[in-house]
């Protein structure tokens, strides 16, 4: 019995292989599937997908949500973001990508802080304008690192900088880089797995790394019937001497064309720690046709 157990494993792993070359050889074999063909935006929720604007072809990501800051960010209580990511195909299986924000301003304060006297009374201290405005712009590109575009299964690695630029109400503003792997597989012709591991830090010093912000994403997406789909999310940041926050992000969407998707999604934190409720709206477009 021991050896049939033996010979059953070793035709696992030699049927795996010869399953996998036959997925990735040859790019069209799965190049017409609905999960290939039809848009996938980066948006809503925190995950990037694989997925990589064709050469010759532009697409926006755009959309608007209202969200309860987390209480790290300094933005206050219930605020309004808008924002666009324009998605260039480029050659050589790259994706140039300009990511711009704007947070709506609003008249609300921060929450007024206290300083202790030498009589140890607390006199409250001036009260400071929330940012808002245009939030400075982030620049990236994607590249991939799969053998084959269009395989069932594909490995994507994706590098940004955001810069100092916005609005003057944002304080200490840095250069900020981050990175992340983006993994999908496809679930038979339409329903696809994403996932995301990423890093993000505030400057450039060996220091900074120890206060760098990590997160890691799980979604899945795929059709509810005619041309409306769903897709849903579950992710989490951290840092090294902070607690997990995690969250969920799910939403329906209705695709007219193979380029163009609207989209409607909710989503919330789990901890203090993480972003509040939030619900928003968007649309994504790839062009020319």
């Amino acid at each position: 019995m021991s050896k049939t157990s033996l010979w059953l494993i070793g035709g696992l792993f030699l049927a795996t292989p010869a399953n996998l070359l036959a997925q990735t050889t040859d790019p069209t074999l799965n190049a017409d599937a609905p999960f290939v063909r039809n848009i996938r935006p980066d948006r809503p929720g925190r995950t990037i997908t694989t997925n990589m604007v064709p050469l010759g072809q532009v697409q926006i990501d755009a959309g608007t949500n209202r969200f309860e800051p987390a209480t790290t960010t300094g933005f206050g209580p219930n605020r309004t973001l808008s924002g666009a990511t324009l998605r260039i195909g480029l050659p050589s299986h790259i994706e140039l990508r300009l990511t711009q924000g704007y947070l709506h301003p609003t008249d609300k304060l921060a929450a007024a802080s206290a300083r202790v006297t030498g009589n140890d009374f607390e006199v409250p201290l001036p009260s400071a304008s929330l940012p808002g405005g245009f939030m400075p712009l982030t620049v990236g590109a994607k590249f991939l690192a799969s053998t084959v575009p269009n395989a069932r299964s594909q490995v994507v690695l994706l590098g940004e900088l955001t810069l100092r630029n916005g609005n003057a109400s944002f304080p200490n503003k840095v250069l900020e880089p981050g990175a992340r792997l983006l993994v999908s597989q496809q679930l038979g012709q339409r329903y696809g797995l994403e996932a995301n591991l990423g890093f993000r830090q505030r400057g450039f010093r060996a220091a900074d790394t120890k206060l760098g912000t990590y997160l890691g994403t799980l979604a899945l997406n795929g059709p509810l019937g005619g041309n409306f789909g769903f897709f849903a999310e579950t992710y989490t940041t951290w840092q090294r001497d902070s607690k997990l926050a995690p969250g969920a992000t799910a939403g329906v969407y209705w695709r007219p064309l193979p380029n163009l998707r609207f989209d409607l999604n909710a989503g919330q934190g789990f901890t203090r720690e993480a972003e509040g409720l939030s619900v928003g709206a968007g649309f994504s477009v790839r062009l020319p046709k």
